[in-house]
């Protein structure tokens, strides 16, 4: 089979059958185009067959890479490697995947940025509620940290989707998986507060608002991601001094204050609609000074060092 053809059904099993999104199957596509440039070029004036790809020719491939990209884009690339591979192996094009004979790049995964309870209540009550879109602002801020949302989950969101009095949201999640999350009490109130004046942000000239986006621009339209993440680099800056938060930022923030709090490790993973407990571990981030009470609290030699201490200062 040639190497095009492999590709192209492999894309179309990832957008028909797997239902993957159009940014994943557009990831896919970016990342595998490379390989098969690649090995065109060292086919030149040859039928570039899938089946001619072997660890050499990979490893040929990789080293290429190497030279431009980063061990995390090397690691996805590889990644992606892997899966169409293995989709060839299931479909009988292929006899075994030569990509499994390849190691993986060593990639440090640094943990995402957070930050405190009050740097958050800072940026949350940052913005100038005397209008709708500052309103809006305050809503959105809410939900982000209040409730850990995606960003795309955030623009995404639907009037429908809303249960003010029940204080939950349905939210459609990554694979189109959708779940219920709560909603604390102060976003419910921005978010009625908010909506109470959405009609506000109707395009002036035609009057035009989106009828199903919770949240809209000021010309009525759904607030994408990117107006999203500036939203949120303004007010870390206003709020915390923190021009570089994004939205990620604020959901791992959720997420730790949360399991700081208290709550359970698989409560967090439901509200962030992880599929993997070990991906809910990775963003949940425990300061030191919350492990030092634990242990204090908890481990028998941390009390008697404690009751020593107190003795010691009664001698």
């Amino acid at each position: 089979m040639d190497i095009e053809d492999a590709l192209d059904g492999f894309i179309a099993h990832l957008r028909d059958e797997r239902r993957a999104s159009p940014h994943t199957v557009a990831a896919y596509r970016r990342d595998l185009s490379t390989l098969v440039t690649f090995f065109r070029e060292r086919h030149e004036g040859k039928k570039a067959n899938i089946e001619d790809v072997d660890v050499y020719l990979l490893r040929g491939w990789l080293g290429q890479l190497a030279r431009t990209v980063t061990p995390n884009s090397m690691s996805r690339k590889l990644a992606a490697l892997r899966t169409w591979m293995r989709w060839m192996r299931r479909r009988g094009i292929l006899e075994k995947s030569p990509a499994d004979e390849l190691a993986s790049p060593k990639v440090r995964k640094p943990l995402p940025t957070f930050v405190s309870v009050d740097a958050a209540k800072q940026v949350v009550e940052s913005p100038d509620v005397s209008d709708a879109a500052g309103k809006r602002d305050a809503a959105l801020l809410e939900l982000l940290y209040g409730s850990g949302l995606r960003v795309s989950e955030a623009s995404g969101l639907t009037l429908d989707q809303l249960d003010l009095p029940g204080a939950t949201a349905r939210v459609l999640g990554k694979g189109s998986k959708e779940r219920y999350v709560p909603l604390g009490s102060k976003c419910v109130e921005a978010l009625a507060a908010y909506l109470a004046v959405r009609r506000e942000l109707r395009h002036r000239r035609t009057q035009y608002i989106d009828p199903h986006a919770v949240f809209v621009s000021t010309r009525g339209a759904r607030l994408n991601v990117r107006a999203i993440e500036r939203a949120v680099s303004k007010y870390g800056a206003l709020g915390a001094g923190r021009a570089d938060l994004f939205p990620h930022a604020l959901r791992h923030t959720c997420a730790t204050h949360l399991l700081e709090g208290g709550a359970d490790l698989r409560a967090i993973q439901e509200i962030l609609g992880h599929s993997s407990l070990s991906t809910t571990q990775r963003y949940t981030h425990v300061s030191m000074d919350h492990l030092m009470k634990v242990y204090d609290a908890a481990h028998p030699l941390a009390r008697a060092r404690k009751a020593l201490r107190g003795s010691q200062e009664t001698d």
